[in-house]
């Protein structure tokens, strides 16, 4: 029996289909890019997702299976590796002239590699093929041009113990700082802290805590730094206020992959991922099945939810440009976004996925997409992969040490508007 699109979305969001086949979209004959003609030659694509067995079987079985059944001329060889090593990798296939044709990577970094001559324009009715989210193409673009094509979201949202909550008397969840600060003191137990704001790269964290002050990163065309207002410090004081309080411990935050402390019962409160449900569903499925999380999104002077994930796009520089593009959009399609974003715990930034058994089993994932109209992206400006590496060490002085926020702050300042002043 043939399966409408929508019958398939559904049977592969339950886990149940198997190859992805004759779903995507055509070449087609737009100059931008320079992807003209038929589709074929042996192309690489690079890639930091679809990590261990099961994400290379997704990958090179179910995603590319399909696309070697529409694009028999075509060969595509994967280069897998992590977030950690890919700036580096990309930055050294660019200098070796050596790039990818087809490159995943991270929101923020299109400007500066589109900047750099290093990916290709895409045609603007890329854009409009599927049901995107506005905010979600937000990072696709530079300079008002569309470069890339979302793949899967990352969100940072707030996981909480509902059992917490209800044996500390507590009937709702923080509305501001202000309440969060009162609970986590409230919540914080000998050998409990109320909430855990460091589990997740620290960059990540406090970008969240400065969108929901009202905060910005950079000014609308990347040249000016905006967190050194008073946005900026808060964000960054607010941390320093609750290890005070003794309801957050920097040395307490857990490695990625191993139990988190609201899954070992030693946080009530932390800020995390949606891929915490996938982590939780494997190693403490009772937490679910008794219904003891909860999620929300970060609130002070505006809700926000930090926007992470992995974008997908084509090499300026390939030799074969139609097949390049046809990857890019077939890694594009919902199919393919599905498989992805089940396979990680992420989010599909696409309303068509919405409604998929996939979405709905993975509450943090529904609850990031019915919030997506609070989602802030990180980046903004070209000089982003340098910057990005220092907020970390720039930052954990004033958490650790005696170092002030507002000194902190100042000198990440510094040495952004100098990686701004070396475009």
């Amino acid at each position: 029996m043939e399966l409408n699109r929508r019958s398939l979305l559904a049977a592969i969001g339950a886990g149940t289909a198997a190859a992805l086949t004759g779903c995507g979209t055509g070449t087609g004959t737009s100059a931008a890019g320079s992807a003209d003609g038929p589709a074929e030659g042996e192309i690489t694509l690079l890639t930091p997702i679809y990590e261990g067995a099961k994400g290379k079987k997704l990958l090179e079985g179910d995603i590319l299976g399909g696309f070697r059944k529409k694009y028999p001329d075509v060969k595509v060889n994967v280069d897998y590796t992590t977030y950690d090593q890919l700036n580096e990798k990309i930055t050294t296939g660019l200098a070796g002239g050596l790039l990818p044709d087809v490159l995943m990577m991270g929101v923020g970094w299109i400007p500066p590699f589109a900047a750099k001559g290093a990916i290709a324009e895409l045609p603007e009715k890329l854009a409009e093929t599927h049901d995107y989210e506005k905010r979600v193409l937000e990072p696709s673009r530079h300079g008002g041009k569309l470069y890339a094509l979302p793949v899967v979201l990352d969100t940072r949202i707030v996981v909480y113990r509902k059992d917490h909550f209800a044996e500390a008397g507590i009937r709702k969840t923080p509305a501001n700082w202000s309440e969060l600060r009162a609970v986590a003191k409230q919540l914080t137990t000998k050998g409990r802290v109320g909430f855990d704001p460091f589990s997740i790269n620290l960059r990540q964290c406090w970008e969240t805590f400065l969108f929901a002050n009202g905060g910005q990163l950079f000014s609308a065309d990347g040249k000016k730094p905006l967190f050194t207002d008073a946005r900026g410090v808060e964000s960054l004081q607010f941390f320093k206020d609750l290890v005070a309080d003794g309801s957050a411990d920097y040395s307490r935050k857990t490695d990625t992959g191993a139990p988190s402390n609201v899954q070992t019962g030693q946080g009530s409160m932390m800020m995390t991922t949606s891929a915490l449900w996938v982590q939780v569903k494997e190693q403490n499925p009772e937490l679910i099945e008794q219904d003891k999380l909860g999620a929300f999104v970060l609130a002070n002077r505006r809700p926000a939810m930090l926007q992470g994930g992995t974008l997908v796009s084509q090499s300026a520089s390939s030799k074969h440009p139609a097949a390049a593009r046809a990857l890019v959009e077939w890694l594009a399609t919902p199919e393919s976004i599905l498989g992805a974003a089940q396979q990680r715990g992420s989010v599909p930034g696409l309303r068509d996925l919405s409604d998929t058994p996939y979405v709905k089993e993975n509450q943090f994932v529904d609850l990031s997409l019915k919030n997506l109209q609070h989602a802030v992206s990180e980046g903004g400006t070209a000089a982003w992969m340098e910057i990005r590496e220092k907020i970390v060490p720039t930052l954990e002085p004033a958490i650790v040490g005696d170092q002030s926020a507002k000194d902190a702050i100042a000198e990440l300042g510094r040495l952004a508007e100098a990686a701004i002043g070396r475009m």
